[in-house]
């Protein structure tokens, strides 16, 4: 075993260096998520009767508890674990199914790994790795939740930390046995992120239907254990014996499976194509590549949107005469009332998530560079041009897909107004197209710093979400192209002048990008 483990150190060293920047960007913004709350829960609930109140509207309203969780307490370090452990949680898992497919899987793909493996390096090397690497960043997380919010109880802050570490542990374990089984560091990361969506649904499902979290269906997510961890409500230290075991049983089958298989092989291959040819051009070639994707999201903005509209109700109902509440709202939404406010926040998050989409789908130009398959496409009768416009197609009218998709889950969850939240989620679209065009040109220019346009996305995400809770100066919002569309749907009257001026930014920084690319060289 020991020889399976050879060079474990160095490669261990080589993963953090290349993480320098990714991780730390992952590690400050799960914790930040969790510790900007306790301030603006306060601003919000600052009496104990408010936070009782709030206590008791989320433990008989079935779909806020679907989307948070159900509070257990009412003091604010259990309201800040109510209201961002979930979320918290579900950032820690993505961040760790990043990390792993990146050091193993993407490794592999690239044919890096197969250099390395001809040094000293033992089979199980590059795997124990990135479980370590995983493990480092998690562990950052814990300890600077713990830190953060120790002040609001010991106990309470080092469980929930370890939770959200634990939690980002498991769906690393999970993504270490899909980089065994697929081909892909994109399938792998596609599976393990279904996986963590399925985790989400089975905790929200059982959550809606039981105030305490006493559902089977919570049991069987791991996000429900988070749940169940109850931290600052009476402390369980035994559930993470659940995550103990599940970690060491999914590693142990994913060690089992790196020493049954061949560097650069998986346990499921892709099935041979059809022997005549179907694709006609590089734009059918890319929606064949990014076809999954889009329909993945698509399904998931369809159902997002029905809850999120379900919700609207409720959302009325949490916040009854809170002014502070109210505020928060009208800022994120609009000065209408609660229920078109709360309708026009969701429409601008669904926005700023589907920015998310956008990038994804325009950086594939930059794998498909980086793998070596553009290279071979472009030495037959195909230009740079038509085929960078097909993948930019399937980004910009996908995200315009997903986005209707999701105005129709809006209206159809809230019982009325159809077309209005259609308009509302479409009227996203400008800041969307944004973002995916800075991606563009970033890949076009500078394709070594192209990963840069996460950051962006990101940013705007960040400042979307927790930006009026903060209070932040509108001047730091406005940094945001989401900052400056109108808030629909309400009664505040539709302005062009924003949307187009968007639309003609995105334009021009896709021009750019696509310049900038017919004069580059491609990647060696």
């Amino acid at each position: 075993m020991r020889n399976q483990l050879a060079g474990t150190g160095t490669l261990l060293r080589l993963a953090l260096r290349r993480d320098r920047v990714m991780a730390p960007v992952w590690i400050m913004g799960v914790a930040m998520l969790v510790l900007s709350l306790p301030a603006s829960l306060e601003s919000v609930y600052g009496t104990a009767a408010e936070r009782a109140r709030l206590l008791t509207t989320m433990n008989t309203n079935g779909s806020l508890r679907a989307l948070y969780g159900p509070a257990l307490g009412d003091s604010i370090g259990a309201l800040t674990a109510w209201r961002g452990g979930i979320f918290a949680g579900v950032l820690a898992g993505i961040m760790s199914l990043v990390i792993v497919v990146r050091h193993t899987r993407e490794e592999e793909e690239t044919g890096r790994q197969e250099m390395l493996c001809a040094a000293m390096v033992g089979r199980r090397a590059p795997l124990t790795a990135a479980l370590l690497a995983a493990l480092a960043a998690n562990g950052a997380v814990a300890l600077l939740v713990t830190a953060g919010l120790a002040g609001r109880g010991g106990a309470g802050a080092a469980a929930l930390g370890l939770g959200i570490g634990a939690t980002g542990m498991l769906f690393a374990a999970l993504a270490a046995i899909a980089a065994q089984l697929t081909e892909s560091a994109r399938l792998a990361k596609g599976l393990t992120g279904a996986l963590l969506g399925a985790a989400f649904v089975l905790r929200a499902a059982g959550d809606a239907v039981s105030a305490g979290g006493s559902s089977a269906l919570t049991w069987a997510s791991p996000l429900g254990w988070l749940e169940h961890v109850r931290a600052f409500a009476g402390e369980r230290w035994w559930v993470f014996a659940l995550f103990a075991a599940a970690v060491a049983v999914q590693a142990a089958a994913a060690y089992a499976l790196a020493g049954r298989r061949d560097v650069g092989m998986s346990f499921l291959p892709a099935r041979p194509g059809p022997a005549q040819g179907r694709l006609t051009g590089a734009g059918a070639l890319a929606w064949r590549l990014q076809r999954g994707s889009l329909i993945g999201w698509s399904l998931a903005f369809l159902a997002a949107g029905v809850v999120f509209g379900g919700m609207t109700d409720g959302a009325t109902q949490l916040v009854g005469d809170n002014e502070r509440t109210r505020e928060i709202i009208e800022r994120m939404g609009g000065q209408s009332g609660i229920a078109d406010a709360f309708l026009a926040t969701m429409a601008g998050m669904l926005g700023m998530i589907a920015a998310l989409y956008v990038v994804s789908a325009v950086l594939r130009l930059s794998g498909e560079e980086s793998g070596q398959r553009a290279e071979p496409l472009l030495g037959h009768a195909v230009g740079r041009l038509r085929w960078a416009a097909g993948h930019l197609a399937v980004a910009f009218g996908g995200s315009a897909l997903i986005l209707l998709l999701a105005g129709l889950g809006l209206g159809i969850g809230h019982g009325e107004g159809v077309g209005a939240a259609v308009g509302a989620t479409l009227a996203q679209l400008p800041a969307v197209w944004v973002i995916g065009a800075l991606a563009a040109l970033l890949y076009g220019a500078a394709p070594r710093y192209a990963v840069a346009a996460w950051a962006v996305a990101g940013g705007a995400l960040t400042l979307g979400w927790i930006g009026p809770a903060l209070n932040l100066p509108q001047a730091v919002l406005n940094l945001s192209p989401f900052a400056h569309l109108p808030k629909l749907p309400g009664a505040e009257a539709l302005t062009w002048a924003p949307l187009l001026a968007l639309t003609a930014l995105a334009a021009a920084l896709l021009a750019a990008g696509l310049a900038a690319l017919r004069r580059r060289d491609l990647t060696a």
